[in-house]
């Protein structure tokens, strides 16, 4: 079940300067207020985060701080989140025949102090990536 879908800010690092900030779309979902009965989940939080045109700084460079963010804003025990970066598809080249697929990367982060940091990442596969496609398509 979908319970966050808006425009999400990070304060990121440099104090006043507010370097690293930005903005990125947000998306929460929580598997345990799914529909019916079913399995039971070791990361029952999806956190589905992509880059947006008003901000000046990519998701992959402040991975960390939003996620150390999205943790503490919306109460969720980092141990218990998928983390996830989504790209979508970007078509290219003079006359817009060539393509970027689209791509889905968990980023596992090691936790400090309640901050992500080292951030690792993997593409997602099926079926995993087949669950997050539907949930974000309904």
């Amino acid at each position: 079940m979908l319970i966050y879908n808006d425009i999400f800010s990070w304060e990121g690092f440099g104090g006043k300067l507010r370097l690293g900030s930005g903005k990125c779309r947000l998306r929460i979902f929580d598997l345990k207020k799914g529909k019916g009965k079913g399995l039971d989940y070791i990361r029952p939080i999806i956190a589905v985060v992509s880059d947006i045109s008003e901000s000046n700084i990519s998701i992959k460079s402040c991975s960390g701080h939003i996620a150390t963010k999205v943790t503490r804003e919306f109460n969720i025990d980092p141990s218990r989140m998928l983390y996830v970066e989504y790209y979508p598809a970007v078509m290219y080249g003079e006359k817009d025949e060539k393509l970027i697929p689209e791509r889905y990367d968990a980023i596992e982060f090691a936790w400090h102090e309640d901050k992500a940091i080292k951030p690792k990442w993997r593409t997602l596969k099926p079926p995993l990536v087949d669950l997050i496609i539907k949930l974000m398509e309904d």
